[in-house]
C-alpha cells in the first residue's frame, strides 16, 4: 500500500484481510456448512446455558488484567434473556458507552441495506457487479454477483496494492491493479473490497450516498444516536471515546502513538463509529427481524454451499461459529489500529455479546478475545 507500515500491519477489517478483525472471529471456533435455502433455525445451546444466568465473575475476570503491555483497556456488554452485564477496565476506556471505531462490523450495516434493497425489488443477489456498475471491473473478469460480494466468495484478489484515504472507487481500482482473481463462487476469501463495491452498488441503486442510506434505513429507525458513518475527510471521533494507542514503528516497544484520531477511509467495509449500547440494539433488532422481511431474514442466516475455505460467511455477511462447548453464535468482528471489537449472539438472542479492546499491536489479541468468548457463552 502507499501508506505507512503501521497501517499495513494493523488495519484488520479494513482492506488487509489477515489482521485482527478476522482473527478475532477465527478465535471463536469452526464454521460448519449450511444448506442454501435451509433458513435460520434456533442455534443449539448447551443445557447449562439454557438454565444458567451469566457468569459475572468470569466476565469480570476476562477484563481483570487490563491494562497490560498488549491491551490498554477493554469493555464488555452482555444483554439477552440470560441477563445483562457491563464492565470496563483500563485507562483507555472512559465509560461503558464510550465510542470506538468498529472496523468490519460496518459490513453488517452494509449488507442489511443491500438486503433491504433486494426486498424492495431494486436489485437481486443474483445481479452482477458488471451489470450494476459497468466498467468498474476489468472486462476479462468472470461475472460476480451481489451475493458473492456479501458472502466473500467473489474471488477478487486481496488488495495488496490498494490506496488509502481516497474515494471508494479509486480504492477499488487500485486494489485490482495487482494480482489476479479466482473463479467466483468457489472459495471463501475474506476481502474488504467486496464491501467497498457493495457500498457503490447502494449508491448507484438509490441515488443517495451510502451514509444517507445507512442513516435513513437503520440509524434513525432504531434511534442509534451514537453510530455514524464519517466523511472521508472527518478524522474525529465523538467524545467520550476509547483511546487507541499502538506501538510506534521503529521507535521501540515502549513508545505508543495515540491513533484515536485517524482516517475513516474504509467506508462501507470498515469505517463506522459506534458504541456498545448501539451495537447491541442493532444486532438484536436485526436478529429479531425488525429490519428485514421474512425472505431476506432467511437469507441473512444462509451460507453458500459448494465452496471451500476455512471459514464461511452468510449472504448477510454473518459468520456462524460453533464454540467448543457446543453453543452456536452468529456475528462479526472488526479492527482498526488501536481497536478490536466484535458482536456475537446466539440465534435466539439468549445472549448477545459486544466487546471492544484497545490493543497496542505488540502481540496478537487472539487470547484476549477467546477469554471473553469463553466467559460470555
Amino acid at each position: 500500500m502507499a501508506n505507512s507500515s503501521l497501517r499495513k500491519a494493523s488495519r484488520g477489517g479494513a482492506l488487509l484481510v489477515a489482521a485482527g478483525a478476522l482473527s478475532a472471529v477465527l478465535a471463536l471456533g469452526t464454521v460448519p456448512a449450511m444448506a442454501v435455502g435451509s433458513g435460520p433455525t434456533p442455534s443449539p445451546t448447551s443445557t447449562a446455558q439454557q438454565h444458567t444466568a451469566l457468569d459475572e465473575t468470569a466476565l469480570q475476570a476476562a477484563l481483570s488484567d487490563f491494562p497490560d503491555p498488549n491491551v490498554t483497556g477493554g469493555l464488555i456488554r452482555m444483554t439477552g434473556r440470560d441477563g445483562r452485564w457491563t464492565g470496563t477496565a483500563g485507562p483507555s476506556v472512559p465509560s461503558p458507552d464510550a465510542h470506538f471505531r468498529i472496523g468490519s462490523i460496518t459490513k453488517i450495516f452494509t449488507s442489511t441495506v443491500v438486503l433491504q434493497l433486494a426486498a424492495e425489488g431494486r436489485l437481486s443477489l443474483d445481479d452482477t457487479v458488471q451489470d450494476l456498475l459497468p466498467g468498474l471491473l476489468p472486462p476479462d473478469y468472470h461475472p460476480i454477483t451481489v451475493g458473492q460480494l456479501l458472502s466473500h466468495t467473489s474471488g477478487l484478489q486481496i488488495p495488496l496494492c490498494a490506496k488509502e484515504d481516497v474515494a471508494p472507487r479509486e480504492v477499488i481500482e487500485s486494489a485490482l491493479s495487482c494480482g489476479h482473481p479466482t473463479e467466483p463462487g468457489k472459495v471463501t476469501q475474506y476481502n474488504g473490497i467486496n464491501y467497498c463495491i457493495a457500498g457503490l452498488i447502494v449508491e448507484k441503486v438509490t441515488g443517495h450516498s451510502y451514509a444517507h442510506e445507512v442513516h435513513a434505513r437503520i440509524l434513525r429507525p432504531l434511534h442509534l444516536r451514537d453510530t455514524s458513518v464519517p466523511a472521508l475527510d472527518d478524522w474525529s471521533i465523538p467524545a467520550p471515546y476509547t483511546r487507541g494507542a499502538v506501538v510506534r514503528p521503529g521507535s521501540g516497544s515502549d513508545d505508543l502513538k495515540d491513533v484515536s484520531v485517524q482516517s475513516p477511509y474504509a467506508w462501507a467495509e470498515g469505517g463506522m463509529i459506534s458504541n456498545a449500547p448501539d451495537l447491541s440494539r442493532f444486532f438484536t433488532a436485526l436478529y429479531r427481524g425488525r429490519l428485514l422481511p421474512p425472505a431476506q431474514q432467511k437469507t441473512l442466516f444462509t451460507l453458500p454451499t459448494g465452496v471451500t475455505g476455512d471459514k464461511q460467511f452468510s449472504y448477510g455477511g454473518l459468520q456462524r461459529t460453533v464454540l467448543p462447548g457446543g453453543t452456536t453464535v452468529w456475528g462479526k468482528s472488526g479492527s482498526y489500529p488501536g481497536y478490536t471489537s466484535g458482536v456475537f449472539a446466539t440465534r435466539d438472542l439468549r445472549r448477545v455479546l459486544v466487546y471492544s479492546l484497545n490493543p497496542t499491536g505488540r502481540t496478537p489479541e487472539l487470547p484476549y478475545v477467546m477469554r471473553i468468548a469463553e466467559a460470555a457463552f
